[in-house]
């Protein structure tokens, strides 16, 4: 069977790519959105996998602008003992948490709570079984791509409990270090805003996440890390937030 399609220019591309590089869309959300015949191209209905040119017209219809405004952004308090993703080796997700028994009694967000919220909701980024504190999840997956991309820019702040064993104190050299003078499997570690909180707890400013980065990072000037919460993901705050509850993402809060 012949594709209806005319060929492609050159420098066409997928219209998921055009839609997600235009921040119209995730990619997941521009293949949904494609399918469901929401999306035009040069005002003709858009097919999967269709490419098209840089310079294309790219309609979106406003049902699909609906669906998306449903979809929820959850800020939990996660406690040491859960994972961020899926279950693993017998500990329980974060995502366990989101029941409505566990809503943070002064979130007074008029949404309501629906097991529908829980379809596709993922961790933006991990938060180890060891540390609590700001843990996103999300349905949107435009705000996963902001806070977990390759590119994010998106500060995280965390306070670090540490104890040091080579002397009385940190010295300075080892303080510059952590700021901008490491790096971990050979990769250099993008600069960082590190200082003492008090007098046994550093603050780390970061804006990238590599795995266990911050207790690796103090291993590596002989630090021990005692306890680590992260308190801030971009211009969004742990706050009063109680440990194990939760609360949605408001209407007029932005990571950036």
């Amino acid at each position: 069977m012949n594709d209806p399609r005319p060929a492609d220019p050159a420098n066409a591309v997928r219209v998921a790519k055009l839609m997600t590089e235009r921040g119209l869309a995730s990619r997941r959300e521009s293949d949904a959105w494609i399918e469901a015949g929401w999306v035009k191209v040069n005002g003709q209905p858009a097919v999967l996998g269709q490419r098209a040119t840089p310079d294309a017209v790219i309609d979106i219809d406003p049902r699909a602008r609906t669906e998306q405004a449903e979809r929820v952004t959850v800020l939990i308090h996660k406690p040491v003992g859960l994972v961020s993703g899926q279950a693993e080796d017998g500990y329980a997700p974060a995502a366990s948490l989101f029941t409505a028994t566990n809503r943070w009694n002064a979130d007074k967000l008029a949404r309501k709570f629906h097991s529908g919220q829980l379809r596709g909701l993922a961790p933006a980024g991990r938060l180890d079984i060891d540390s609590t504190g700001l843990l996103v999840l999300t349905q949107d997956g435009r705000i996963a791509k902001l806070l977990i991309g390759d590119e994010s820019q998106v500060e995280k702040e965390y306070l670090v409990r540490v104890a040091y064993g080579r002397g009385p104190k940190l010295p300075d050299e080892d303080l510059q270090r952590l700021r901008r003078g490491l790096e971990l499997d050979g990769v250099r570690l993008r600069p960082a805003r590190v200082s003492w909180a008090n007098e046994d707890q550093l603050r780390f400013v970061l804006r990238e996440g590599r795995k266990r980065q911050i207790r690796r990072m103090c291993e590596l000037v002989g630090l021990q890390v005692l306890g680590l919460k992260r308190v801030r993901i971009g211009s969004v705050v742990l706050g009063q937030l109680p440990v194990g509850q939760w609360r949605y993402l408001g209407p007029h809060e932005r990571f950036i």
